[in-house]
């Protein structure tokens, strides 16, 4: 694996309360790409592909959306993989991933998406969830270990609090998504700590989290706890593609900070309850319904 003396020695220090960006996502994901070898290229590729979700379920429901720019795909790209699922749907000519371009978890989404709409049928959780479920089972599997275990925490966060929360309101817990060990226990376990307790250093601090009735700092503590893993994980990784890829997660979250409004902390918390519904087409309302029962 590649050093980058260089590149690292010159990047200049960040704080999670630092209110100026050194660089914005998308200039510093091109400024990368003068330094990365293919394969930790394809490292970076694996975190922008969040971006690329957005885009694909935006493309897929709201056809003519005009993509975030720090995700890989074009307009033109996602059109091209739809039509080419369509057309294998419909003239049963079989649609093939040139040069493997899109990640196959993409046309998996696509072909359970156009699938069910053409039968007017629903997951029994939502498309986002499907989704996010398929990333994080890709991403898992990266042979670098960082990135591995990142992707990890992240799924165990969003699944431990889903958890919190559907048991405080008496939900099913159909929106915890991941087949690790963790989200099968999880999904499963009464236990007050999901019998994790012994497994996740980091389970207390979530629980913590999970009390925080502010939106805006819920949100906030759920970062700070991320950046806080990223600090504890590159000591020993000095000038390898490990902290590079942590410099662009801590500045992805300053970025998300330096326009997030307590608005956007809302919505974003709707998001969080749509994830533990199911089957919900209208998030908020019945947010509302079940807290009336």
């Amino acid at each position: 694996m590649s050093k980058y003396y260089y590149l690292i020695a010159g990047l200049p220090n960040i704080s999670f309360d630092d209110s100026k960006l050194p660089y914005t996502v998308s200039g510093f994901k091109e400024e990368l790409g003068n330094y990365l070898s293919d394969a930790d290229g394809q490292l970076l590729n694996l975190f922008t592909l969040k971006f690329d979700n957005e885009n694909l379920l935006e493309q897929i429901q709201h056809p003519g959306y005009d993509p975030d720019t720090r995700g890989r795909f074009t307009y033109e790209e996602f059109n091209e993989l739809l039509e080419g699922l369509k057309n294998e749907r419909e003239e049963e000519k079989p649609f093939t991933n040139k040069n493997k371009r899109f990640p196959p978890y993409f046309e998996t989404f696509a072909r359970a998406f156009l699938k069910a709409d053409e039968k007017e049928e629903k997951l029994p959780v939502l498309w986002e969830d499907y989704l996010s479920a398929l990333y994080y089972a890709y991403a898992m599997k990266s042979k670098n270990e960082f990135v591995a275990k990142w992707f990890e925490l992240n799924l165990n966060i969003k699944n431990i609090l889903i958890a919190i929360t559907c048991r405080k309101y008496k939900w099913d817990r159909s929106g915890v998504v991941g087949d690790n060990p963790a989200a099968h226990k999880i999904r499963t376990s009464n236990a007050r700590d999901f019998d994790l307790g012994d497994s996740l250093e980091y389970l207390p601090a979530v629980f913590r989290i999970a009390e925080e009735s502010d939106l805006l700092q819920r949100e906030r503590r759920i970062d700070l706890l991320r950046w806080e893993w990223l600090e504890d994980v590159t000591v020993y990784k000095t000038f390898e593609i490990e902290n590079v890829l942590v410099y662009f997660l801590k500045l992805e979250m300053m970025e998300r900070w330096a326009t997030l409004n307590k608005e956007a902390g809302e919505r974003s918390f709707r998001q969080l309850v749509g994830a533990m519904k199911k089957g919900s087409d209208n998030v908020l309302e019945e947010f509302k319904r079940n807290n009336k029962k």
